[in-house]
């Protein structure tokens, strides 16, 4: 076991530096552009020239790449052209958590009622209770986050006089008001895509796993219904949807995107659409590093995690 654990940790290294030098790159490339767009628009041509050599476009691409994976790997993020020079560690120190409670939050929701409605519709195949969970799942999946956003706030503000709270405040200063806000957004999240993908995806692994031999036999030595389904069934059927899973991972901090746009959640999502607007090139080159760091890393975590759920991939 130890030696497949070490052998996933070494190939995700070279996996990540893959990314961060396709990141470096593409921003490479765009990036200096960005700067003369902003250049004839908000700044002078010795601002614009200032600012190229703070971030090191000056310098040969080789050298950049390697002063910027120092510094990524020292955890100095560099600073923020458009929040006044704001050091970008203490921006994500605000962002990240909100949108990751977020993001997790409608996870765990999504994730546990799609497994759930999943085994119930594989265990009532062809049911109207199947089809009817099936219709659920179908449309949370078909339904844009952004409209069922709009419609859950309107509904709000029309029927029960309800107006968005501003500002966020931490969970650990005010739980209460923390959850009183942040739970709608979560329900649009989990009930929507994350819901409907998963019970989909838990409904097929389930039939396919119900079919197998090794469940006909554990029925013929006696063992009970219950039994068969959550130790044998359902541990099994959970491999393909822990990969599932694991691809939300990192859309809980970097995907939210139209969500925290509609809600007004100043989060990651939000501070990335900012610095596409406004041609913020070290935010941005930040946020796209670290959406791929998180993608790998959660890929590392399922690898991880199979081994609990399947322990003959140990061999």
């Amino acid at each position: 076991m130890w030696a497949y654990v070490v052998r996933r940790l070494l190939l995700a290294i070279p996996t990540l530096l893959g990314v961060t030098v396709v990141v470096f790159l593409i921003m490479r490339v765009i990036g200096d552009e960005s700067l003369r767009f902003n250049t004839g628009m908000t700044m002078s041509f010795e601002t614009y020239q200032m600012i190229r050599e703070e971030l090191g476009l000056n310098k040969p691409l080789y050298e950049q790449y390697f002063h910027w994976l120092f510094d990524i790997v020292t955890l100095d993020f560099g600073r923020s052209i458009l929040y006044n020079n704001a050091e970008m560690s203490a921006l994500l120190a605000r962002k990240v958590p909100l949108s990751l409670q977020v993001g997790l939050m409608g996870l765990l929701i999504g994730s546990g009622l799609g497994i759930i409605g999943g085994v119930i519709a594989a265990l009532k195949q062809d049911t109207f209770t199947d089809y009817l969970i099936r219709g659920i799942a179908i449309l949370g999946i078909s339904v844009p986050t952004f409209w069922s956003g709009m419609m859950l706030i309107l509904i709000f503000v029309r029927m029960f006089d309800w107006i968005p709270r501003q500002g966020y405040v931490p969970i650990w200063e005010d739980p209460a008001g923390n959850l009183a806000q942040l739970i709608w957004p979560a329900l649009i999240i989990g009930l929507g895509f994350f819901m409907g993908t998963t019970l989909r995806m838990m409904r097929g692994a389930m039939l396919e796993v119900m079919s197998e031999d090794y469940i006909r036999t554990a029925r013929a030595k006696g063992l009970g219904e219950r039994v068969i389904i959550t130790r044998h069934a359902m541990r099994n059927a959970l491999i393909p949807v822990l990969t599932l899973v694991g691809m939300f991972l990192p859309i809980t901090v970097t995907g939210l995107v139209v969500t925290e746009q509609v809600f007004g959640i100043p989060g990651v999502g939000h501070l990335m659409i900012d610095a596409i607007n406004f041609r913020d090139f070290p935010v941005v080159q930040l946020l796209v590093t670290l959406s791929g760091i998180a993608v790998v890393m959660a890929n590392l975590g399922v690898d991880m995690l199979y081994l609990w759920l399947y322990p003959r991939i140990r061999y």
